[in-house]
């Protein structure tokens, strides 16, 4: 789409040597600011729009045999709704425990009657945080997690809800571009982990057959961490994970967010990666963006990063939800998290973060197609009107609210 797209990564294609102290590099680094998260023995499939996702996530849940556990921010209607509702009612009903949390706000727009489907066959439901209005403390805090975990071996997140904008594979405005991600090995646990954390929020305590009798048998070589970001009063384990990352970053920063409103804490470890000579290239959301505000929010945050020469693009075909930060070409942190101030400050997250070249290769490769499909931001592009600047503020506030 902008000729300029070639030029990405072009001044940091470096060989870089020393596989081991790289990763023991990162590896220390990410301890630093969330203590030590890693597993090893694990193994990360990266799946590309729903014509991977979907029918991945499917396959795991109909060959469940004792349990599934799901939560998910977004559930609606549509065809995907349904295959999910009758693959969790059909295993329920064949005696596998079945588990699902859906946002008291993000699932307000499903079918109820695929609600009552799921009970009808067994599954329990429980809604996270019902809107209720006099509980206005809790109205505005949500689960925006999506994980999926089928007999305590196989898990799966990313940034893909249950609905129909996710299926295809983005080849037009109505089919969303967004990678999700199967976990197999140890680091499941973690998900486990942050799924029990929302299930308690919903008044279930836990019981004996939540609690692991033994070790996950290893399923490959990868080095994967797993952070429980729930969101606390001025701090965020995920939050401090991007920063931690970023701060040690000594070539390359490759990100993609849908909503981008960072923290003058996470802009000021990207204008300090710039000034140490670290290359950093954003993909953002473009025409098809789901929320204009956040697009007027993202002018905004990103003014400073464009004067320090951070190189911002627009994707073009459609809506762009991806969540994803590579760093150095070693380590990539993916999950629910998105690069803005409502998942640090206010929702329940969760993020993986991974230490290994073949991953970083593959969503490098990936993030390289995207940018060919994108428009670049220059300065003069990215400036608004007089009146937006002088509302930045209080649009900061109301992006947040999404």
């Amino acid at each position: 789409m902008d000729d300029g797209a070639d030029g990405v990564l072009m001044d940091n294609e470096t060989d870089l040597s020393g596989f081991r102290d790289d990763i023991e590099y990162f590896r220390h680094a990410v301890a630093s600011v969330v203590g030590p998260v890693f597993t090893e023995g694990n193994s990360v499939d990266v799946l590309r729009n729903g014509r991977e996702i979907f029918p991945s996530m499917l396959e795991a849940i109909r060959n469940a045999r004792t349990s599934i556990d799901f939560v998910t921010f977004v559930y609606w209607t549509g065809d995907v709704a349904r295959d999910f509702a009758a693959a969790f009612a059909e295993r329920a009903r064949a005696g596998v425990r079945v588990r699902i949390i859906l946002d008291g706000f993000g699932a307000l727009p499903m079918d109820r009657d695929l609600i009552h489907h799921l009970e009808a066959g067994g599954a329990q439901v429980e809604i996270f945080r019902p809107v209720v209005r006099w509980k206005f403390w809790e109205s505005d805090h949500r689960t925006h997690r999506k994980i999926l975990i089928c007999d305590d071996t196989v898990g799966f997140t990313g940034g893909v809800g249950i609905a129909s904008e996710w299926q295809g594979d983005a080849r037009s405005p109505d089919e969303w571009r967004d990678t999700h991600f199967r976990i197999t090995g140890p680091a499941v646990r973690g998900l486990q982990a942050a799924f029990l954390a929302d299930w308690r929020d919903t008044g279930h305590p836990i019981d004996a057959r939540d609690l692991a009798t033994e070790a996950s048998k290893p399923s490959g070589d990868m080095l994967v961490g797993v952070v429980d970001g729930s969101a606390h009063i001025g701090f965020n384990p995920a939050e401090r994970l991007f920063e931690g990352l970023l701060a040690a970053a000594t070539r390359s920063i490759l990100l993609q967010t849908p909503y981008f409103n960072p923290s003058d804490g996470l802009i000021h470890t990207m204008v300090e990666a710039r000034r140490r000579g670290v290359e950093i290239d954003v993909i953002l959301p473009g025409p098809y963006i789901d929320k204009r505000v956040s697009s007027v929010v993202a002018a905004d945050r990103s003014s400073e990063l464009l004067k320090h020469g951070v190189r911002l693009w627009e994707y073009q075909p459609t809506m762009m939800h991806v969540k994803s930060v590579v760093v150095d070409g070693i380590a990539s942190i993916v999950g629910s998290v998105n690069f803005n101030r409502r998942s640090v400050e206010k929702d329940e997250e969760v993020a993986i973060v991974a230490l290994d070249r073949g991953l970083a290769s593959t969503l490098t490769d990936h993030f390289l197609v995207d940018v060919r499909e994108c428009r670049s931001v220059t300065e003069s592009k990215q400036l608004v009107g007089w009146a937006t600047r002088l509302l930045a503020p209080m649009l900061r506030l109301a992006e947040r609210e999404f």
